[in-house]
């Protein structure tokens, strides 16, 4: 199969180059040479390749900063799926397209979940426009598959282990984590194998793929500094005495509703997932977090 991969340099995009490159013929995509918001270089490069697929790995993800640069994050979120469902719709290629928990408001009482059938109310800029990048790719092509994922790391890019360790190592007095907001943290690398598998599967219609179970935040980063096998433990804190420029769901878990109907679901235990990411990473983790 062909497919065209945005956003093919970020912490998911290189997680799913390595997971599809033994199986398919892939066109990684991203700037500076590709800009998914112009749509005349963007049309052309997806003109020349014709993919059978174009996977949207791209996306400004920058909660706060989404808040302050709204018009660059409208670019990514929302102009760039208009001009990619656009794309997939001339040359007949499927759509899969990577949206997020934040698309909900988290009002939920805690511990019940999100299905994919539960309407999007988001609070956050970045929320709205990754709630409208749904809504373009849903009226831009037939051909879709929408993957709400939540609370995404990796080896590469910015992401909440790689923040944690740094505080832990430079500033172990500072680290104070919320523990009042609750979520799935989710493996980039194992969202790259259930991406595979829809790609597979032909998979059309939204889905939620987050890791299994949930926790706080604080709970995460305390999980983080188990399995790192460091003495360092954070304190809990709640979301009013670490206040952020853009607000956050409290509860943003999801359920994985549709992949288990079809019996598509490849995501596995939070814990399991962070155990066996720290076993693969933890040298490198630990020299970009500035430790020995």
């Amino acid at each position: 199969m062909r497919i065209f991969v945005a956003g093919a340099r970020g912490q998911l995009g290189t997680d799913c180059i390595e997971v599809l490159s033994a199986d398919h013929e892939l066109m990684p995509a991203d700037l500076p040479e590709c800009d998914i918001a112009d749509q005349a270089s963007l049309h052309e490069m997806v003109e020349d390749f014709r993919p059978d697929c174009i996977l949207n790995c791209a996306g400004y993800t920058r909660v706060d900063d989404c808040e302050d640069n709204r018009e660059a994050a409208f670019r990514v979120n929302v102009t760039g799926p208009v001009n990619l469902a656009a794309s997939a719709r001339k040359t007949g290629a499927r759509l899969i397209h990577i949206s997020t928990d934040y698309v909900f408001d988290g009002t939920r009482p805690y511990p019940l979940a999100y299905e994919e059938t539960d309407p999007v109310s988001p609070i956050s800029y970045y929320g709205f426009t990754k709630a409208e990048s749904e809504r373009v790719v849903q009226a831009g092509t037939d051909r879709f598959a929408v993957l709400r994922t939540a609370w995404l790391y990796g080896i590469r890019g910015r992401n909440f282990p790689k923040a944690i360790l740094r505080r832990a190592l430079t500033s172990p007095e500072t680290l104070k984590i919320v523990d009042d907001q609750f979520g799935s943290p989710t493996w980039s690398f194992r969202l790259a194998e259930q991406i595979r598998h829809l790609i597979e599967a032909d998979a059309q219609g939204i889905f939620h793929a987050s890791s299994e179970g949930y926790c706080s935040w604080y709970e995460f980063a305390t999980a983080l500094m188990e399995e790192m096998g460091l003495s360092v433990r954070p304190r809990p804190c709640t979301t009013e005495e670490y206040p952020t420029r853009a607000r956050r769901p409290m509860n943003s878990i999801l359920e994985n509703a549709a992949l288990k109907k079809r019996g598509w679901n490849r995501m596995r235990p939070w814990r399991e997932d962070l155990a066996q990411f720290v076993s693969l990473h933890r040298d490198r983790l630990i020299e970009e977090a500035g430790g020995k």
